[in-house]
């Protein structure tokens, strides 16, 4: 069979079972047991595959429809110009947080401007793709990236290894705040927390609902638990010219704006995503 036939075939499996792009799908399947790039499969369409590369596409297409994501299968994704491995311990990044770790990046820039090292946590850190995207684009800053799940950490410990970054991002496990020293301070706190309400949990994609870790997305009742203790919480931790940047839910901006308000704090911004919805939170502590 055929680069050509194979991809044709797949695909038709894939829509059968509802998942979207179903050749893109079996592209970047094929390019991965192929070890190629994607657009170099368009090159040898007639090529054929031998058994064992038929083999292994046969199992990965037939993982991605059971909908187990595509990421998972290949056990990598890119986020901000870096491989980060992932597997179904941690999320799997979404643009949405490349922006947020963009607006994260250019603020310890500002910081550093001033030959200071700029100081940041990352609460929930999951794979590490915040903070490993904050040490990478700003030399300078030291990181200190937490999470609740020990099998998380593990992750985030690979990948900054894999990155050579372990000299400036630290990672400890615990629950919020509880992970840190109480006089530990930073010029920017920044976090992607669980923040699904749990009654729309069961309502997600497959992709996300079977496979991604539940403590990741299930932010309680009304998505905004961990928003509410960032608000109550963040500001010991903070100096005082510092910031904190959070990723919420699209539905919840002005609840959490309320929330950080209520609080004591000046909410900045709240910026959009790339489909203009509500999505970074911005603020710092009141003068």
């Amino acid at each position: 069979m055929t680069i050509l036939e194979v991809i044709q075939r797949s695909a038709e499996y894939l829509a059968k079972r509802g998942v979207d792009s179903p050749r893109l799908q079996v592209e970047l399947l094929l390019a991965h047991v192929l070890k190629m790039p994607r657009m170099k499969l368009y090159l040898n369409f007639e090529r054929p595959l031998t058994p064992p590369e038929l083999e292994a596409l046969r199992a990965l297409v037939q993982r991605r429809g059971l909908r187990e994501p595509l990421q998972y299968i290949v056990g990598t994704v890119s986020f901000y110009g870096l491989d980060i491995a992932v597997n179904r311990n941690v999320l799997i990044p979404r643009p949405e947080t490349e922006l947020l770790a963009e607006r994260a990046w250019r603020f310890l820039q500002s910081v550093s401007a001033d030959g200071a090292t700029p100081h940041a946590l990352d609460l929930c850190t999951g794979s590490g793709c915040l903070a490993m995207a904050l040490a990478a684009k700003v030399p300078t800053a030291q990181i200190c990236a937490t999470d609740i799940s020990a099998a998380a950490l593990a992750v985030a410990r690979q990948n900054i290894n894999q990155h050579n970054l372990g000299a400036r991002i630290s990672v400890r496990e615990g629950d919020g705040f509880g992970a840190l020293d109480r006089q530990s301070k930073f010029n920017l706190i920044v976090s992607n927390p669980p923040y699904i309400p749990s009654a729309e949990v069961e309502s997600l994609d497959p992709e996300v609902r079977d496979f991604e870790p539940r403590s990741a997305l299930d932010g309680g009742a009304d998505g905004l638990d961990f928003v509410k203790r960032i608000a109550l919480e963040a500001a010991s931790f903070l100096h005082s010219d510092g910031r904190v940047m959070v990723e919420l839910e699209e539905d919840s901006a002005e609840a959490a704006r309320r929330i950080f308000t209520e609080a004591g704090w000046i909410v900045e911004a709240v910026e959009p995503d790339y489909n203009s919805k509500p999505r970074i939170l911005i603020a710092r502590a009141a003068d």
